[in-house]
């Protein structure tokens, strides 16, 4: 059955579906729902074992998309292919900015000092927006309410602006429950989480942060910047108000 997405009685009725399941139920549910319509969009960052691990179980060869940003640090990029082989995970799918995009609006690749929300648009929005387009009528996303007080209210299944569902299976798990199912799974850390990075973006735009701060004050330091754009109407990084977050 296609989704109707203006449907809100279809969105209800898979909320109510939804609701009280643990992660692999919701998963379970979501890909059995929209079969071969789904697909995780995935950072390969600090906490992206967890939900890689579970989408294993569940369906290893569930697309798996991956945004390639051309300014990643190479060790995102190793641990994107170890984990992605150790996981089993067979549809991997690497999506890089066009080059036109790049050759027009980020010739020096220097965008992100100028216009943060413009670089994060060509290098993120777009890729992920021509690769859902490609027969996606949903995605399903890393995020947690307790990442930052703006997703404090995320719902585990919701719409975007684009009329696609949205699946949040882990919208209610703790950073303890995330460690407590990687060591119970004996998941490898991104390598830079060692150094003090809990969240992990563009290395321009990505610094170590004081142990006890909060976990996202090292993304976009300096500025007002707190979203790449990703989750967000508008399609740019948003202030503390914005109903999104990273992946």
């Amino acid at each position: 059955m296609a989704y109707d997405a203006g449907n809100d009685a279809e969105l209800d009725a898979l909320s109510r579906e939804l609701r009280g399941l643990a992660p692999m139920g919701i998963l379970s549910a979501a890909v059995d729902r929209f079969q071969g319509r789904i697909a995780l969009v995935s950072s390969f960052g600090s906490q992206s074992a967890v939900l890689l691990h579970m989408i294993a179980q569940v369906r290893p060869d569930l697309p798996v998309l991956f945004l390639d940003t051309g300014q990643l640090f190479g060790q995102t990029l190793d641990y994107r292919r170890a984990l992605a082989a150790r996981l089993g995970l067979t549809d991997v799918r690497d999506l890089r900015p066009a080059f036109a995009d790049l050759a027009v609006q980020d010739p020096a690749a220097n965008l992100y000092a100028s216009e943060p929300d413009a670089c994060c648009a060509i290098r993120k929005v777009a890729p992920l927006e021509r690769a859902l387009a490609e027969g996606f009528d949903a995605w399903i996303t890393g995020r947690k309410r307790f990442q930052t007080a703006a997703r404090a209210r995320l719902a585990p299944v919701e719409r975007d602006d684009r009329g696609r569902i949205k699946v949040n299976p882990l919208a209610d798990w703790t950073q303890e429950d995330l460690d407590r199912y990687a060591e119970d799974h004996d998941l490898p850390a991104h390598p830079l989480t060692a150094y003090g990075y809990p969240s992990i973006g563009c290395w321009p735009c990505t610094a170590p942060v004081v142990e006890g701060a909060d976990p996202r004050s090292g993304r976009w330091p300096g500025s007002t910047k707190t979203e790449c754009g990703l989750h967000t109407p508008s399609g740019r990084g948003g202030s503390s108000l914005d109903v999104g977050g990273g992946i």
